[in-house]
């Protein structure tokens, strides 16, 4: 595993981002950013490589930019 400060704080901005979106999901019961915001403060511990969380991490936002006024 890569123990960079990139790739650290690259995880813990990411899985933040993740549990602020699961707790709006939960409050505001949508659970498309629940489970995105889940998603996202677990897939972290499995990518080490921010050249490739970034990019996830962006694949996994386009939803809830895509169906915000529909959900």
């Amino acid at each position: 595993m890569d123990l960079t400060f990139s790739s650290l704080f690259s995880a813990l901005l990411v899985s933040t981002i993740g549990a602020a979106l699961l707790m709006y999901g939960k409050k505001a019961e949508k659970p498309l950013y629940l489970a995105v915001g889940l998603g996202m403060c677990i897939y972290p511990y499995f990518i080490s490589n921010p050249l490739i969380l970034w990019p996830v991490t962006a694949a996994m936002l386009i939803p809830l930019y895509t169906f915000r006024h529909t959900l």
